[in-house]
């Protein structure tokens, strides 16, 4: 085709940036910065392994698994770690969460003393017992120094995936401690056919003087080989390299995490190139070699790539989303102390983020997550959660996830661990002792059971009696000469409209409901009405019958009880107007005042308008003093 492939990789800590290289695109298997995602950039990039946001995500969601809410972050002095700072420690303040401190790790072992000493102190006086360490291949060396001098107590540390390797490092004996239970995203780890034969049948010999394969036997076994220079940082009971180590008992044990990586990227490459050949027009398998390498422009295969999806051994769908990233998959694996002082590795869930965002965390609730050290899941929290029925409440110049635990007030709520506000209960409602729930409020009014409306009915109900009986000799004595002098419709009337009157107090007395406010003052404004005309009515006859004897007098036409019955007809007219317009403008209705008692709700009539109101009372009034 005229276009060569190569591959592109460093050993050690920078084996991460490792790249498969075509022209005008890259697959990479190790780099996860997330600044490739840049298309306008980076428009032919393309990864096998998630990039390393996906891998912040998941460690803020085993926080929140967990319920970790403060926790201490030690990063390295680079874009991914204050990137890392930044997203977790976002993340983190959206779950309610904090950090307690966040200490960023500077390259190489020269670390001034006084700031080597903060960090040490900052490390050894947390009371938090999670601590996140996100740090790149580049700083782990000058981490493992810091902790070194630390005497740090036991803790939970969740670490990044490039930190994996340094736990179980022999040069780590003093910080089996901190490191037991520790949590790690690792990427998941897939199946590469034929591979582990090919492990069996591997040798040294199969790459005479290759002084980079030596450096990888070194790095593989532990060893040495005589003629190579020894560095400071290697232990000094090293053995001797024979050559003659065999890689069978890695084939097993090993961690090819990367190489499963490695095995998708050229797989990815190869189904690219094997779409684009089955794409060229010419049908014979030379004509077409022969058209490509005459007409296919580099950046041709980019489309390809873009385009590719394919299956793993695995069960793996391998595709690449519109940034150029995979399927974001991980492993969650802890790190547990054994009694020997060497670490075991042991998956315990796994972490996906699918194609639409969403994130998922999977952990294995059967598994031992913590160890012998550990008798229950340890806690992370600056205080203990509040309790329902109280808030949280803000200490000035403490982190947001330290607080105070402030009781709900009277007339609110919460029913919530960790509630930020208290919720009002409605108006007809109260608090319970505890805050956690509202409850019906005492409804309280004028009862028949109450001693004030007890007393009042029977007064109601003895006048009304007396009244009855009044109007009963009245009838006993219709004919009687005293009873005619009484003028006897008109003393009917007063006497009817007396009891009416005593009654309309049951108005007033017992449960309102709507149809009661609508009818008691009215009912009584007009019964009352009538009653004072009555009375006014008796004495202007009265009047108009003593003047009428006069000689002369015009009055004498008067005399009777058709004047006396126009006036009380014409005066409760009166009364009966303002009513109508009372009750077809601005009536009266059922009311609750909450205010006045906030464990009680009193039931009322609010009388709609008080100008109204006050001209019904103001006209009986006036007739009263007619």
């Amino acid at each position: 085709m005229g276009h060569s492939v190569k591959s592109v990789g460093k050993t050690g800590s920078m084996k991460y940036k490792a790249n498969i290289v075509f022209v005008s695109f890259k697959i990479s298997y190790g780099t996860m910065d997330p600044v490739f995602n840049d298309r306008t950039k980076f428009p032919s990039f393309y990864r096998t392994i998630p990039n390393e946001e996906a891998e912040m995500d998941g460690i803020v969601q085993i926080l929140k698994h967990f319920g970790w809410k403060w926790v201490g972050l030690i990063v390295s002095d680079d874009d991914t770690g204050y990137r890392a700072r930044e997203r977790i420690s976002t993340e983190l303040a959206h779950m309610g969460g904090c950090l307690a401190f966040s200490l960023v790790i500077e390259y190489g072992a020269a670390i001034p003393y006084l700031k080597r000493k903060i960090m040490i102190e900052t490390i050894e006086k947390t009371a938090v017992n999670v601590i996140i360490m996100f740090v790149t291949a580049k700083y782990i060396s000058a981490s493992l120094v810091i902790l070194r001098y630390c005497t740090i107590p036991q803790r939970i540390c969740i670490t990044s995936s490039l930190f994996t390797d340094f736990i179980t490092s022999p040069y780590n004996v003093k910080l089996t401690v901190f490191f037991n239970a520790a949590l790690s995203l690792l990427i998941r780890e897939g199946e590469i056919p034929n591979f582990h034969y090919f492990l069996n049948r591997f040798s040294l010999s199969n790459y005479p003087q290759s002084e980079f394969m030596e450096y990888i036997w070194q790095s593989v076994f532990h060893c040495t080989f005589p003629y190579f220079p020894r560095t400071d940082n290697k232990p000094t009971d090293y053995s001797i390299c024979t050559g003659n180590e065999s890689m069978g008992g890695f084939s097993q044990t090993g961690d090819y995490r990367v190489t499963y990586r490695v095995y998708t990227a050229v797989y990815a490459l190869a189904r690219a190139l094997h779409n684009l050949y089955s794409a060229q027009a010419p049908t014979n398998h030379w004509d077409k070699l022969e058209y490509m390498r005459g007409n296919l422009k580099p950046w041709q295969i980019n489309t390809f790539v873009r385009n590719v999806t394919f299956v793993t051994p695995s069960g793996d769908t391998i595709f690449f989303n519109d940034k150029g990233d995979p399927p974001a998959q991980f492993e969650v694996m802890t790190f547990l102390l054994l009694p020997n002082r060497t670490f075991a590795r042991q998956k315990v869930g796994s972490f996906h983020v699918l194609s639409d965002g969403t994130k998922l965390l999977h952990i294995n609730s059967s598994a031992d997550l913590w160890g012998p050290y550990y008798k229950e899941m340890p806690q992370s929290l600056c205080n203990e959660p509040c309790a329902p029925g109280y808030r949280k409440a803000k200490i000035e110049g403490k982190p947001s996830c330290c607080y105070d635990c402030a009781k709900c007030a009277d007339g609110e709520m919460s029913n919530t661990t960790d509630a930020l506000n208290c919720l009002h209960c409605s108006e007809y409602e109260k608090s319970n002792k505890q805050r956690t729930g509202c409850v019906p409020k005492e409804i309280n009014y004028l009862s028949y059971t109450d001693t004030l409306g007890a007393s009042l009915t029977s007064i109601a109900l003895v006048l009304f009696i007396a009244a009855s009986v009044v109007l009963g000799i009245f009838v006993r004595y219709w004919e009687t000469p005293i009873v005619r002098a009484n003028n006897q419709h008109l003393s009917f009337l007063l006497l009817i409209s007396l009891m009416l009157c005593f009654l309309c107090t049951l108005l007033f007395i017992g449960r309102p409901t709507q149809i009661c406010c609508l009818l008691r003052q009215v009912t009584f404004g007009i019964v009352f009405t009538i009653s004072v005309s009555s009375v006014l009515a008796k004495t202007l006859t009265v009047i108009i019958a003593f003047n009428a004897t006069k000689p002369g007098s015009k009055l004498k036409k008067y005399v009777g009880t058709q004047l006396a019955t126009i006036l009380v007809i014409v005066c409760s007219l009166g009364e009966m107007m303002i009513s109508a317009v009372w009750m077809a403008s601005n009536p009266p209705f059922l009311d609750a005042d909450t205010l006045t008692d906030i464990n009680t709700v009193f039931l009322m009539c609010n009388e709609g308008s008080v100008l109204f109101f006050f001209s019904v009372i103001g006209y009986m009034t006036a007739l009263a003093l007619f």
